[in-house]
């Protein structure tokens, strides 16, 4: 994030590029969205998940891992988001510009439930990475340790794996628990 100001920002964008690094917001059709910090139960299962998944992909040689916060650009326009995790696959490599974030469409996203913002993650995300076409989908309530899993076919999600504790991904074939 965090641009010099040269004019004052005229766009929502612009704001968000000037805010200070590690700041918990995203712009989704170009609202702009701010979040508290995640609670210990959020942070404990994000960090058994990315250590999973990327001692996996490492192993594998499948892509990278990154996790929030991390801003991704889905368009350089209106959107740009920090999901929990998120994984490029070799073949989407193109999408990590090395001296700064992410600039396209992941392949795998987790996001994990806050407090207060389930509809934020189940409902206005979901739908911008539907649009966007990121693959696999995966929304985590921390509280009920519940796992569900949708898949992109045809450019719509079809939810595909709700269990307890694990996810099953379709697109890295392998379980993954919490």
């Amino acid at each position: 994030m965090q641009e010099t100001l040269i004019h004052p920002p005229r766009t929502i964008m612009e704001v968000f590029k000037m805010l200070p690094e590690g700041t918990l917001a995203e712009v989704i059709d170009n609202t702009l969205y701010m979040s508290p910090t995640p609670i210990t139960i959020h942070q404990r299962i994000l960090r058994k998940l990315s250590t999973e998944i990327d001692s996996f992909l490492t192993e594998n040689n499948l892509g990278e891992l990154f996790f929030a916060p991390f801003d991704v650009f889905l368009d350089e326009k209106s959107n740009a988001v920090q999901p929990d995790i998120l994984v490029v696959l070799n073949e989407s490599k193109h999408i990590i510009d090395e001296s700064s974030t992410i600039h396209g469409v992941p392949d795998f996203i987790i996001e994990i439930l806050s407090p207060g913002n389930k509809k934020h993650d189940l409902v206005t995300k979901k739908e911008l990475y539907e649009r966007f076409g990121v693959k696999e989908y995966w929304v985590i309530d921390p509280v009920e340790k519940e796992a569900t899993g949708f898949s992109l076919a045809n450019q719509r999600y079809s939810e595909f794996f709700k269990g307890k504790g694990e996810i099953k991904s379709r697109l890295l074939n392998k379980s993954f628990s919490f």
